[in-house]
């Protein structure tokens, strides 16, 4: 009956997996689950442009409890949608990375944080003008484009996981520990355990129990420290504008430009992911409505002190090792970040949560994205054609920024800002080499190189079955084990006829 009426509800469709309506409780605690698996994405950003931009503790809490909310209300608009804005996908949302760098470099050029929000929404309003162009290159992202970039966000996101496991903080005391790498180890090994377990409520909510229990075992043992949790306000609304009035500077605009083509191209790539996972139609209407919702979340962030919108890909193997396809499990933990971002004091509790604790399940998390990649590569047709070659060089040069981060910091910085992320890299490269090799024919060889792999080579039963012992070939002639040639009869010509050489 729930199903049923959930069906009938505005903006779902019928027959649809990620339409599925759950129970409350086990929606509720599935969007728990996203919540715990991305709020240690989703607070580093303010953390870090708080720090650069000299901000106090205070003024910083407010950055994070703003970038909480605004996530919620972003991930509830792109999952539960409206006409023309929201791609109904299970996508969490919440501040991208892919900003960072841009956003302290504004900072550091002396802008200040009024004219990072500023820059935010100058170029959230651009890349919303421009989403319909986004939204038609559907036909330049087929299986070997797709598998490509899938892969590469799982293997790009591998590094967050390892920085956690390890303590998350590379200045703190204990960073890299036998211990903080240890607890990551014991919370990975409870996930591994629980995804054993035949129960199948048990082995979706894996993740969350894991967290639990590796907090409560890090408590124990002197890992995890509570006592902050009560310093602070309960409750407090969003203050809009809470820093001043945003300030428009050209340079600032310009570079934030580059960032929302990035996040344009990681949102993308994300919506396919989350639709190959889900095994739901992706067409460009979709990506259009979602990029939308995008760009309309990031225009109005600054409003609310907050930033950049993006799909959060850890969020999207959660989908995958989770098998939970549903939007409104999504839903309800995008009504859990608004929740969290009224109540600092709830998002203080979460904040709680040892760093390496999330960075073992991280392991999990973020192998199984790269995994479905792997699943839709095996899906592509390598014979007589150059797809192996470019999965070949846009993998690698999607692996550059992760084994040499420090490798395109003599470039110029709007080409530093794209090629740094992986994800953009791979996925420019995939792109380029499947339209140099697939759309335009022109100087194709007809003998594909040494990359491409070699026509599938198969004999059928019935011609094995005449094979004897000791048969073989010799000088392009078929040889029996005397060295007496075998007469090769044409196709439809009976054994025997006179025209037998």
């Amino acid at each position: 009956m729930i199903r049923r009426r959930a069906a009938a509800a505005k903006g779902s469709r019928p027959g649809r997996p990620e339409d599925e309506v759950l129970p409350l409780g086990s929606m509720f605690a599935y969007g728990f689950q996203h919540v715990l698996t991305m709020y240690g994405g989703i607070i580093a950003p303010p953390l870090i442009i708080g720090t650069a931009a000299g901000m106090d503790s205070a003024d910083i809490g407010l950055l994070i409890a703003a970038c909480l909310f605004v996530g919620g209300a972003a991930t509830l608009l792109q999952t539960i949608g409206v006409p023309f804005f929201g791609s109904q996908l299970p996508l969490v949302q919440g501040v991208s990375f892919a900003g960072v760098a841009t956003m302290t470099a504004i900072l550091s050029g002396g802008g200040g944080i009024q004219a990072v929000f500023g820059a935010v929404i100058a170029a959230s309003v651009i890349g919303l003008l421009i989403t319909p162009i986004f939204a038609k290159v559907i036909r330049f992202f087929p299986p070997v484009v797709n598998g490509v970039v899938i892969t590469t966000i799982g293997l790009t996101l591998m590094p967050v996981a390892a920085n956690w496991a390890m303590g998350g903080n590379s200045k703190a005391d204990g960073y890299g520990s036998v211990s903080n790498i240890g607890l990551a180890a014991l919370t990975l090994a409870v996930v591994l355990l629980l995804s054993k377990v035949g129960v199948s409520a048990i082995s979706r909510l894996s993740i969350l129990l894991a967290i639990v229990i590796g907090t409560i075992f890090a408590v124990f043992v002197g890992k995890a420290d509570f006592s902050s949790v009560g310093e602070g306000p309960v409750f407090a609304l969003p203050s809009p504008f809470a820093f001043g009035m945003p300030t428009f500077e050209i340079a600032a605009i310009i570079s934030m430009c580059i960032v929302i083509l990035v996040t344009l191209t990681e949102t993308t790539a994300d919506i396919f992911a989350v639709g190959e996972i889900v095994d739901t139609k992706v067409d460009s209407k979709r990506i259009a409505d979602g990029l939308r919702a995008d760009m309309l979340s990031s225009a109005l962030s600054p409003v609310f002190n907050s930033f950049t919108q993006s799909a959060f890909a850890q969020n999207v193997g959660l989908v995958a090792i989770t098998g939970v396809k549903s939007r409104f499990v999504v839903s309800a933990g995008g009504l859990i970040l608004v929740i969290l971002g009224l109540l600092p004091v709830l998002g203080r509790v979460v904040a709680a949560v040892p760093t390496p604790v999330l960075g073992g399940a991280g392991i999990v998390l973020f192998g199984t994205v790269a995994a479905s990649g792997i699943r839709t590569l095996a899906k592509v047709e390598y014979k007589n054609n150059m797809n192996l070659i470019i999965v070949a060089a846009s993998l690698g040069f999607g692996m550059i920024p992760i084994a040499a981060p420090a490798f395109y910091d003599q470039f110029p910085s709007w080409f530093s800002t794209i090629f740094h992320s992986g994800i953009s890299s791979a996925a420019v490269m995939a792109i380029l080499l499947n339209i140099l090799f697939n759309h335009i024919k022109a100087g194709n060889s007809e003998d594909p190189s040494v990359f491409a792999e070699a026509p599938v080579r198969a004999i059928r039963t019935d011609q094995l079955r005449i094979l004897r012992e000791g048969d073989h070939i010799k000088d392009g002639k078929l040889m029996d084990a005397e060295g007496q040639e075998i007469a090769v009869v044409p196709p439809g010509q009976p054994q025997g006829s006179p025209d037998m050489k």
